[in-house]
């Protein structure tokens, strides 16, 4: 390929809205176009890096016996309605009417299409199957954001499995684990699977791929000790239990200088008392003006779930993991409550809410409140809190669950050691889905025995443009892009030096062809530009290696090889190019 003929719009200055390093570096090498928020064009050089991808992804889909199919992008909302998803699914689909008046959805994944056509399974004998395709998604989302990160339209590798048994899902949800691997590795993107809720999508089980990256999204607890990891949707700790004392001593206020005991009414726990907290509206007010610890403090949230009003109480330090909230539940929206719907229902303003009273509502804990004593809440009037509170005697728990954010530092709940929290993109994602999806379709196959079986699923994804831009995140430095050697567009960039009689323009020719004969994928920069320009250029793009040709160099049968990866550089004698750049291309 002559760079003269090949549309690659590079760019001097980074793009004024790129906010992470692969949307900076695509849009400035010539890869992508932004056609609207969301949307992106993949121009001759991504197409070729994302075939590359496809291939490899492909060859491993295979290499476990999984069937390539296509499906349609379009899906009438029966399907999705039989599965109880038009209504859960919420904003995030895009929704159409045709000129019919059928209700139809861009596909944002297809469990119900290939469901639907595994209606057509009739026997134990036809299982397992693994049906796989590449196809558009389409999913609105409410804030696109870094360039091929988060997008509203890309394509999915996509592929499902039906199984006669709970071990046969079990296999080949390990299968797919192992070829999720094996594919980040043969790309060169550094990843690792974590336990993970399945969210959306059901089922009793998924684990996440995770890349890490400063531009990711989720975030990732894991041991250095163990191996534990686990998205915060998902994660756990061994907390240390806070030690809930008999008697307590502390200020009633900065302004009154001293100081009380409050006596138990009981061993190990505390009268209810009011105090006034005049402003003081918050865990950390509380903390800062009346000296009550963050972790001896009730929090108290209203929120909305599935459209009904639900009290969720954490430690005063805690944060809420929303997923962790909706799956304790079985939940599918969830959201604060506005400041009216508390006051009509507590009859208070937030910062001043605790969980007493007669209000009705169900209420949810976190583990980590469990027997705690003497603590302080908000009095659900504006200005007033309580202390003494126990949970169990004074307030009563619907349900428990863990709800909270684990954060770094905390002990392993495998083997003690410090936790840590990284920042990552999500690569892939498998599930095991169970019979949710097979069972709402009517999906059956007749048994060993001739009785009625309704097999298992699992889904597994991975995001191809998101694969690409995760390996710029992972492969890039102050220059441009350094792909890794799979993934490349090109193997090599031939940069051929000004010359006045025509002879290294000449024998860059010769050696081109010849190097495409032996498989190498050459990029031939025949630009009339200066060198500073071409280096430039091959840096910013990003092939693994550049090979510069000029008349000094080819009067002394030499050219000079430079890999992109480090920057170095060294003579290459042209009689031994043809054989060692095949070799290094692989």
């Amino acid at each position: 390929m002559r760079w003269s003929q090949l549309y690659v719009p590079t760019l001097r200055e980074d793009p004024a809205d790129a906010d992470a390093a692969s949307h900076r570096l695509l849009v400035r090498a010539g890869y992508v176009r932004q056609l609207a928020a969301g949307h992106y064009s993949l121009l001759p050089l991504a197409a070729r890096v994302r075939a590359r991808i496809v291939a490899v992804v492909r060859e491993e889909m295979e290499r476990i016996g999984a069937q390539e199919f296509l499906l349609p992008a379009l899906h009438p909302a029966e399907l999705w309605r039989r599965t109880g998803r038009w209504e859960s699914m919420g904003e995030e689909m895009f929704r159409l009417t045709d000129r019919k008046g059928a209700e139809q959805a861009l596909g944002m994944t297809h469990e119900e299409v290939f469901a639907h056509l595994a209606e057509e399974l009739r026997s134990y004998r036809q299982l397992p199957q693994t049906w796989y395709q590449f196809q558009t998604k389409f999913r609105d989302e409410a804030r696109p954001r870094s360039g091929l990160l988060r997008v509203r339209e890309f394509t999915m590798k996509d592929s499902y499995s039906f199984d006669l048994d709970e071990a046969g899902m079990a296999r080949s949800f390990e299968a797919h684990r192992l070829a999720y691997l094996r594919i980040f590795e043969r790309l060169g993107l550094p990843a690792f699977g974590v336990r993970a809720s399945s969210g959306a999508m059901g089922g009793s089980g998924s684990v996440e791929f995770m890349s890490p990256s400063a531009a990711g999204e989720d975030l990732v607890v894991r041991c250095p000790g163990c191996g534990y990891a686990a998205n915060t949707e998902k994660a756990l700790s061994a907390l240390p239990a806070v030690a809930d004392p008999a008697e307590r001593t502390e200020r009633t206020g900065p302004a009154e200088q001293t100081e009380r005991t409050d006596r138990s009414d009981q061993a190990g726990t505390f009268a209810v008392e009011e105090f006034a907290t005049p402003g003081a509206r918050g865990i950390e007010e509380l903390a800062e003006r009346h000296g009550i610890a963050p972790e001896r403090q009730l929090k108290t949230l209203v929120q909305v779930v599935d459209g009904a009003l639900t009290l969720v109480l954490l430690r005063g330090d805690h944060a809420l993991v929303e997923q962790k909230l909706l799956d304790a539940l079985g939940a599918s929206a969830a959201r604060p409550a506005t400041a009216e719907e508390i006051a009509a229902a507590l009859g208070a303003s937030p910062g001043s809410l605790g969980p007493l009273g007669g209000h009705g509502l169900p209420v949810l804990a976190d583990e980590a409140l469990r027997g705690r004593t003497g603590l302080t809440c908000g009095a659900n009037r504006d200005g007033f809190h309580l202390r003494g509170v126990s949970i169990g005697r004074d307030v009563r728990v619907t349900r428990w669950a863990d709800l909270r954010e684990v954060t770094a530092g905390e002990p392993c709940a495998e083997c003690g050691a410090a936790l840590e929290v990284l920042r990552t993109i999500e690569v892939g994602h498998i599930f095991q889905l169970g019979r949710r999806y097979t069972e709402a379709l009517g999906v059956a196959v007749a048994g060993p025995a001739g009785e009625r079986v309704v097999p298992l699923m699992g889904s597994y994804g991975i995001g191809v443009e998101r694969l690409l831009a995760a390996l710029v995140e992972a492969h890039h430095d102050e220059r441009g892009i350094r792909w890794p050697a799979a993934v490349a567009p090109f193997d090599l960039v031939l940069t051929v030096l000004p010359d006045r009689g025509g002879a290294v323009a000449e024998a860059a020719e010769r050696l081109c062809g010849e190097l495409g004969a032996a498989g190498v994928r050459v990029l031939l920069d025949d630009r009339a530009e200066r060198p500073g320009v071409k280096f430039a250029d091959a840096e910013l793009i990003g092939v693994p290696w550049r090979l510069t040709l000029g008349a000094r160099g080819l009067a002394a049968g030499t050219a000079e090889l430079t890999a992109r990866a480090d920057g170095s550089t060294r003579e290459l004698g042209l009689d031994a190019a043809v054989p060692e750049l095949r070799a290094l291309a692989g």
